[in-house]
Parts: structure tokens; sequence; C-alpha cells
């Protein structure tokens, strides 16, 4: 689809600058208006040549609106199909990967003593904007509450840190709670 966008760009294109250099020729005088309708005029009598300037003017007119309203860019095309956040700066292009995100997240769930084990998913919007969704499984003495409070700030706090990413939301959902091993020694 890329070449033929740009074979359609190209002609496209060609078309204009014929129309613009005929216009330019018929201000400045060096082509003489007399000529350029009798031109036009005998163009336009044909069956074949209406036809083919009927097609012409419809296509330029459609991707004139295409160019409009389309978003060419290759940004999004370069992220793998939503799985990857891209950002850019005067020096490149940095692409993150969702998995090093999910490993941040999983690194900092790692750090409490009250989770055992957890899943991680993220999801990314158009402004690579960050929405954390981690499945915990916590031990039987802990509290609930402060515990996800802290993970939420600290998973915020570490994809900020490491990615300068905007994490919009980290919801914990608590998908069981089990007994903790005893170590018999």
């Amino acid at each position: 689809m890329k070449k033929l966008n740009k074979l359609v760009l190209v002609i496209f294109s060609i078309i204009i600058l014929i129309i613009g250099v005929v216009i330019n020729l018929l201000v400045v005088g060096w082509l003489d208006y007399n000529t350029a309708f009798a031109l036009v005029k005998n163009a336009l009598t044909g069956e074949t040549s209406s036809k083919v300037i009927l097609i012409t003017t419809e296509f330029c007119m459609l991707f004139a609106i295409l160019c409009i309203f389309v978003d060419s860019s290759d940004d999004k095309k370069e992220t793998k199909n939503g799985r990857d956040v891209l950002m850019q700066n005067d020096n490149g292009k940095l692409m993150i990967s969702r998995d090093t995100i999910e490993s941040i997240v999983n690194n900092v769930v790692k750090e409490f003593p009250g989770a055992k084990e957890a899943t991680t998913r993220i999801k990314l919007d158009e402004q690579n904007n960050v929405a954390v969704l981690v499945d915990v499984v916590v031990t039987k003495n802990v509290i609930i509450k402060e515990l996800t409070l802290n993970m939420q700030n600290r998973i915020k706090e570490a994809i900020k840190k490491t990615s300068d990413l905007e994490v919009n939301e980290v919801n914990v959902r608590i998908k069981d709670i089990v007994t903790p091993e005893i170590n018999e020694d």
C-alpha cells in the first residue's frame, strides 16, 4: 500500500504542477487566453476526452481529501501495532516495549513481602500514557489496602523514573490469598 500511495502522490503532484504552470503562463502573458481556451474546448468536446478529464479531476479531488484527513506518518507502524511506545526527541527515536514496562512493574511488585505472584498487563493510549493492571496473589496476614496503595505509588514512580512515561492509573486486583510457607529448619 505504501508504494501505491507514493505513485498516486506522484501522479497527483504532476497534474497539479501542469495546472500551476499553465496558470502562471496565462498570468505572465506567455500563453494566450484564446489559445488556452481553444485547447480546453477541444479537449472537452470529445467523449473520450471528457471521460478522461472527469476521471482525472475526481482522482485529484479524492486524493486531496485523502492527503488532508489521513495521517501518513509511519510512527504507528513502527510501534508493532501498538505493542511498543515510540518516543522521539531531537536526537532520534526511542522504542520501549510493553514487555519492558511489565518487567519494571513485576520488579516493583517483588519488593513487597506480602506479594507472592503477580501478572501484569499494560495498556497504552495514543499519547503514550500508561495504564497498568496487576493481578497479585498475597499472603494471608497482609493489609490489602495498605499494600495496594504503596504498590500503586511505587509502580507509578518506577515507570516515570525509568521511562519518563505518564502513568494514568495502576489497577491492582487481588487474585488470591495464600498462607505463607513455613520453613522447617
